[in-house]
């Protein structure tokens, strides 16, 4: 079986309709589809008598009823949360108000990258800067709940808060945007990091072949052979990345024009996302010492093979 990168853009479901993926645990989907977001953000229900609420997705009052007829008369207690960004996040407050659920996320305090998000103008249309999770949570710690327990794993990469939750005894693992099956994920500076994300993937390649037969992922249908997608996705960047250094030793110097060579009739909704997805490899280049440039990395920069 080749470890090629393929997607799977096919997903069944419903709006409003909470699917069963696995016993205990359903799914709803939200109404935001987009070019970065393809049907809509999942938000998962795990467990039965007390709920916890996995990425409660933007802040809509339609979905946010669905969450709660969906959970009927069992209480939700634990709002978690895989990243901040705020097609996942938006929807915390509202729904930590109707329920009084305690929320948890990533608890680390000072990242440089993700305060430079704070402050970065694109950043700022996406990022939830505000969120301080009730429960932070570190890597390898867990919540849980009657027949549920979730344990945090760290991924930055897509984001610095980025977490991925295992699903004990399940053979379940909430992906997030870490890893999905529609599409690739968008590794945007200055939050996002491309050697991070690099170590990420690799530290879920770590717990073995079949440890986790399936990933729920943030958007986008269920993951069936996640390990071969981990794999495949590993391949890809550092395909990309070789592509993206040939263009620097051609001579191409700016973020556009590598972008123009690499992404070849990209469609104009997600060229933003292209050019900070070159910006990231060369990012990464640079600290490896394969690549130069005359100040900080950024859009407008220009990089040039490391004398």
């Amino acid at each position: 079986m080749t470890d090629a990168l393929s997607f799977d853009r096919s997903m069944d479901f419903d709006y409003g309709v909470a699917a069963e993926m696995a016993p205990g645990v359903r799914r709803l989907v939200a109404r935001n589809p987009g070019p970065m977001t393809f049907k809509g953000t999942n938000t998962y229900l795990v467990g039965r008598r007390e709920i916890a609420v996995i990425d409660p997705g933007p802040d809509d009052p339609v979905h946010r009823s669905t969450i709660l007829a969906a959970a009927g008369t069992s209480r939700i207690t634990h709002i978690v949360l895989t990243h901040t960004h705020r097609d996942h996040s938006a929807g915390i407050p509202a729904l930590k108000a109707e329920t009084g659920a305690v929320t948890c996320g990533f608890g680390g305090e000072g990242d440089e990258r993700r305060a430079a998000a704070i402050e970065h103008v694109e950043a700022k249309a996406f990022l939830q800067s505000s969120f301080v999770p009730d429960i932070p949570l570190a890597d390898n710690q867990s919540i849980s709940g009657p027949g549920w327990s979730l344990k945090a794993i760290h991924t930055p990469g897509h984001a610095p808060d980025h977490l991925c939750f295992d699903l004990a005894g399940a053979g379940l693992l909430f992906s997030g945007d870490h890893v999905m099956g529609w599409n690739t994920t968008v590794i945007a500076p200055p939050e996002g990091r491309m050697s991070d994300y690099m170590v990420s993937l690799e530290k879920l390649l770590a717990f073995g072949e079949g440890h986790h037969r399936l990933y729920l992922a943030g958007h986008g249908e269920t993951l069936q052979q996640p390990y071969r997608q981990v794999r495949a996705y590993l391949l890809h960047r550092r395909m990309r990345e070789a592509a993206i250094f040939d263009c620097v030793k051609e001579g191409l110097e700016s973020v556009t024009a590598i972008t123009d060579r690499i992404y070849r009739g990209i469609a104009p909704a997600i060229l933003s996302a292209a050019k900070l997805a070159v910006l990231a490899h060369l990012e990464h280049l640079l600290e490896r010492g394969l690549v130069s440039c005359d100040g900080l990395p950024s859009l407008h920069q220009r990089f040039h093979l490391a004398s």
